[in-house]
């Protein structure tokens, strides 16, 4: 059974969220604040969580800060904050994904189901690949990336747009496409989420993150990754 965990600051939201997921056979643990919701997500591991930024004590980007230091559970946000500087901010510091307030419950709820299909693990068969570049590896069946013998932590988004990326080695792969295999069918004009998170694996796998030489952008199309 999947376990989440809610984040947010607004009874009557997590009241709302905790019945919908509950009637949805989700297992639900709910935090008011930053401090609860770190120490709830170390003690019951769930395997998502969607987090307000607007919480009482502290910021949800350093709630996210704080989560991506020892685990890369999907991260849901969920904030009325509608800046794309905002968004991107919190995506940069490792959400998966960005939910504006007001919200409605099937988007919220398929998103969620997004975030966790994004995470499991791969099944076996011939899909078990290990890819050498050189600089690292990316086990595609293991979902594990190494580098100078050490495994380098991604998030499952960052995870999920390195593999259809290797998955097509070579090829150019469209903005559209990537965002809908990884984001989900209802995006495709949020190029910004790919700005944000080809960066972010430049600066863990390239060795000159400013002159790429695995991860290209083809400006105004797409993104392709070479050997």
């Amino acid at each position: 059974m999947t376990r989440v965990l809610v984040v947010d600051d607004e009874p009557q939201i997590v009241r709302a969220l905790v019945i919908n997921l509950r009637a949805r056979t989700y297992e639900v643990d709910a935090a008011h604040d930053g401090a609860t919701a770190l120490r709830l997500a170390a003690a019951r591991h769930p395997d998502v969580v969607v987090l307000d930024l607007g919480l009482p004590d502290m910021d949800g980007v350093e709630v996210i800060r704080g989560l991506r230091g020892w685990t890369r559970v999907p991260i849901l946000v969920l904030s009325a904050r509608h800046s794309s500087d905002e968004k991107v901010q919190a995506l940069d510091a490792g959400a998966d994904d960005y939910v504006t307030k007001p919200f409605g419950m099937d988007e919220l709820l398929a998103r969620l189901r997004a975030a966790v299909r994004r995470a499991e693990p791969a099944g076996g068969g011939e899909d078990d690949v290990i890819v050498d570049t050189g600089e690292f590896t990316v086990d595609l069946a293991a979902k594990k990336v190494n580098r100078a013998g050490k495994d380098v932590r991604l998030t499952p988004t960052e995870w999920h747009l390195l593999e259809v990326l290797v998955r097509n080695s070579g090829r150019l792969v469209g903005q559209k496409q990537l965002l809908q295999e990884v984001w989900g069918p209802s995006y495709g004009t949020e190029t910004n989420y790919l700005r944000v998170y080809m960066a972010q694996l430049r600066r863990k796998l390239e060795a000159d993150p400013s002159h790429p030489k695995h991860f290209i952008t083809e400006p105004g199309m797409g993104y392709r990754f070479e050997k």
